[in-house]
C-alpha cells in the first residue's frame, strides 16, 4: 500500500508517481485494460521512445495529435508529450480530461517565452500584431493575434499587408527564416529550442564530406548558417 502523503511528495518532486511496480505485471496488457475501463486514449509525440509509441492510439506532432483527440469519443486523453502539447489538446477538447504523465515535462522553446515578460514586450509595440508559433504555452497563445505552425507560418505572413508591423514569437530562428523568405522585417522575440540549436556545423560538414550525395534536411527552427 502506497502512503498518500508520500505519493504526493513524489509527484511534486519528480513530476510523476515514482513508485515500485510489480515486475511480473504485463504492462502492455495492463495499459490496454485501463484504457478500456477509463475510456481513455493515449497520444504519443514522434519524440517518444518506441515502447510508448507502441501503446499509443495516435502518433504524430502536437497539433495533429490534439486534432485527432477531438474526433474521438474518449473521456480521458493521456498525452505523452510536454506541457504546451497537453494544453493545446485541452483547448481543442475542453470537455475531456487531459492528463500529462510527467508534470515536469517542459519545452525549452515554450519556457523561453514567459507570458508576463512577453506581455511587457508586446505592450511596447501597440501598432504590431502578434503571430505566435503553436509550440508555446496557453498563456502565450492568449496574448497572440494569430497562431501558426511551422508549415503555414510563411503563408500567413505573406497574406498580411506589406506595411503591417509584426511581432513573431517565440522562435527567433523560425522568425528569421520567414523574414528571409518573405523579405519582411518582423520583430522577433529572443526565444529558441535548444534541441534545434545543438547541431554542430562542423559535424554536419564532416558528414557531408563523407557522404557527398546525401541531402541535408533542416527544420527552420534550426539556426541559420553563420
Amino acid at each position: 500500500m502506497v502512503d498518500i502523503n508520500t505519493a504526493k511528495e513524489n509527484l511534486i518532486s519528480a513530476g510523476f508517481l515514482n513508485i515500485e511496480i510489480d515486475p511480473t505485471l504485463d504492462l502492455f496488457a495492463e495499459i490496454e485494460k485501463l484504457k478500456k475501463e477509463k475510456n481513455a486514449i493515449i497520444l504519443a509525440h514522434y519524440y517518444q521512445e518506441p515502447d510508448i509509441q507502441d501503446v499509443a492510439d495516435f502518433i504524430g506532432d502536437s497539433l495533429g495529435l490534439a486534432q485527432k483527440a477531438e474526433k474521438t469519443d474518449a473521456d480521458i486523453i493521456l498525452f505523452a508529450g510536454v506541457h504546451f502539447m497537453a494544453e493545446t489538446a485541452k483547448i481543442l477538447n475542453p470537455n475531456k480530461k487531459v492528463l500529462l504523465p510527467d508534470l515536469n515535462a517542459g519545452c525549452s522553446l515554450s519556457d523561453s517565452a514567459p507570458p508576463p515578460l512577453f506581455k511587457q514586450f508586446r505592450d511596447k509595440y501597440p501598432d504590431h500584431i502578434v503571430i505566435t508559433y503553436i509550440n508555446c504555452s496557453a498563456g502565450m497563445k492568449a496574448l497572440s493575434d494569430i497562431i501558426c505552425t511551422s508549415s503555414n507560418a510563411q503563408k500567413i505572413v505573406e497574406s498580411l499587408p506589406a506595411d503591417q508591423k509584426i511581432i513573431f514569437a517565440p522562435d527567433k530562428n523560425l522568425g528569421a527564416y520567414i523574414n528571409k523568405q518573405t523579405g519582411r522585417s518582423m520583430l522577433l522575440w529572443n526565444g529558441s529550442c535548444m534541441v534545434h540549436e545543438i547541431f554542430s556545423i562542423e559535424k554536419l560538414t564532416k558528414l557531408k564530406i563523407r557522404h557527398p550525395k546525401a541531402k541535408v534536411i533542416a527544420h527552420p527552427e534550426c539556426e541559420a548558417p553563420l
